[in-house]
């Protein structure tokens, strides 16, 4: 299927590794130009020069950087001549109990994880709409639906942008324009943060690795983790010309786990 994107500018966030690399990957294969961002240079220049390569791929400019503050913002913005595809994406908070969570903390967690996200929003989503055409992706959490306790930054920061798109997207000045805005929830996807994860729990337990990732595997029916290349593949779709009509939905992607009929 020719998604009908070729050609359109994306901004794609934390895009070095990971499902941020995954989505920069599909978008690629449309012919999308993309400017992409991480903080780590060496590894982001890696990835474009991987990007590049592929077959049909367009333009592919790098920013390092830290998105989540101004400066790193207004240069990933500056090198993107126009935004007509947002990804946004940032590492997640680090697990925990909430009693040793400060105010810094969780400041910190929603600075990233939903203040960040807003304001690259709050710059690109007005231009969109007066071209007519504008797709934006967030990266939130399976644990928007099923929240994990020891994961509770991540569970109030994605929360809060989940209510504050809810809203956003359904404003008839956008949505009318062909502008949509979604949210895709990834489950176990097999990534670094779920390996450091996965350390973390083979320490605390005793257990190894191995066993930690299979007992993790076996919460789903897909029995597997999920890859970077498949979450890439429904992001692009989301961004498609196909999916105008799709807008204001938090899709989950987790191999079945979440149990819930709703």
């Amino acid at each position: 299927m020719d998604l009908g994107i070729k050609g359109r500018w994306a901004l794609v966030c934390a895009a070095s590794k990971g499902l941020g690399r995954g989505c920069a990957e599909a978008l690629a294969d449309e012919g999308v130009n993309l400017v992409i961002t991480a903080r780590g240079a060496e590894a982001l220049e890696a990835t474009a020069a991987a990007l590049r390569a592929r077959p049909g791929a367009g333009d592919v400019r790098t920013v390092a950087g830290d998105i989540t503050t101004p400066e790193g913002r207004a240069a990933a913005l500056a090198a993107c001549p126009q935004v007509d595809i947002l990804i946004n994406n940032a590492g997640g908070p680090p697990p925990g109990d909430f009693r040793q969570w400060d105010r810094e903390t969780w400041l910190k967690a929603v600075d990233a994880n939903m203040l960040t996200p807003i304001e690259l929003i709050k710059a690109t989503v007005d231009a969109m709409a007066e071209r007519g055409f504008g797709r934006i992706v967030n990266i939130t959490s399976g644990a928007v639906k099923a929240p994990i306790d020891v994961l509770g930054l991540s569970n109030g920061a994605r929360s809060g942008l989940t209510g504050f798109i809810a809203g956003l997207a359904r404003q008839p000045a956008l949505a009318s324009r062909n502008v949509t805005i979604n949210n895709l929830l990834p489950g176990a996807f097999d990534t670094d943060r779920l390996r450091v994860t996965m350390t973390g729990t083979a320490q605390k337990t005793g257990q190894s690795i191995e066993q930690v990732a299979e007992a993790r595997k076996a919460l789903a029916p897909a029995r597997r983790f999920g890859t970077s290349k498949e979450f890439g593949a429904m992001c692009a779709f989301i961004c498609s010309a196909q999916a105008g009509f799709l807008t204001g939905q938090n899709l989950l992607l987790d191999g079945g786990a979440y149990p819930g009929t709703f």
